[in-house]
């Protein structure tokens, strides 16, 4: 299992920052490649709640707020939003009564929250983007590694039981101090950064990191799952690479414009 985790990091890491690096097109399409395997894996969560998603509705709507990211770089695209509210509240009366509210509110959960990932290709967009991006997937990744490993050698309380019963407090601090360390590497790289302040985000991507690990985990124990799906060797599907990811690029991105860029 380790050697697959190592294997498909290596293949896989490389190709998204070389997406980040470059921006633009590919960095684009690599946002809605990723988005559309990610819808297919959270109808596939709903199903198994009884829930009837829309998969061609889910990825409409991803597709809309991917267009919407990559035309205005302004923030979270809010017409796209409304576009696809309508969307799913005219399916509600045309498929009636096949598709019901229950159904519809679940297909724009899904939409909404696997198109958080736009806010990878928003983050880039804002000045010093290429930093930003880069520091927020490397706090992330230190952030799931460090408790990862922390937890396989000194877990000893868990975290949350009844939600992810292998997550420990030891491996929850060993996280806090991976996005941290990362925090400090980067103000010694770019010293233009204020040290106080990327101390204060790394330990705020550090909480959302595993607040958004945690999140998954619920939707998959709900839905009677232990991967998303298998499509990724060791690591299992697309939403387990990208759960957290989905949280911390868009505090990153908010805190930055709020805070740090001038």
């Amino acid at each position: 299992m380790l050697v697959q985790r190592i294997i498909s990091a290596l293949i896989g890491i490389p190709l998204v920052v070389l997406a980040a690096w470059h921006g633009g097109i590919p960095l684009i399409l690599l946002t809605g490649l990723v988005i559309i395997q990610g819808l297919r894996e959270i109808n596939k969560m709903l199903e198994n709640l009884g829930i009837k998603p829309s998969l061609w509705l889910a990825v409409a709507g991803g597709l809309i707020l991917t267009t919407g990211a990559y035309l205005y770089h302004d923030g979270y695209p809010g017409p796209s939003i409304t576009i696809i509210l309508i969307m799913h509240l005219l399916a509600t009366v045309v498929l009636y009564p096949r598709y019901t509210m229950l159904d519809s509110a679940g297909t724009l959960m899904g939409t909404l929250y696997v198109g958080l990932l736009n806010y990878f290709y928003l983050l880039r967009m804002l000045p010093d983007g290429w930093i930003w991006l880069i520091f927020t997937l490397a706090t992330t990744w230190a952030c799931d590694t460090a408790a990862y490993f922390t937890g396989m050698a000194f877990g000893r309380r868990r975290l949350a039981p009844a939600l992810s019963p292998q997550k420990t407090l030891e491996g929850s601090l060993g996280g806090f101090a991976g996005s941290i360390l990362v925090g400090f590497v980067f103000s010694l790289i770019y010293d233009f950064l204020p040290l106080p302040k990327l101390l204060l985000l790394s330990l705020a991507v550090g909480a959302a990191a595993q607040v958004g690990d945690l999140l998954e985990s619920a939707f998959k124990r709900q839905a009677g799952m232990k991967d998303s799906s298998d499509l990724i060797p060791g690591h299992g599907g697309i939403l387990d690479r990208i759960d957290s990811t989905l949280f911390t690029t868009p505090l990153v991105y908010y805190l930055v414009l709020l805070f740090i860029q001038i």
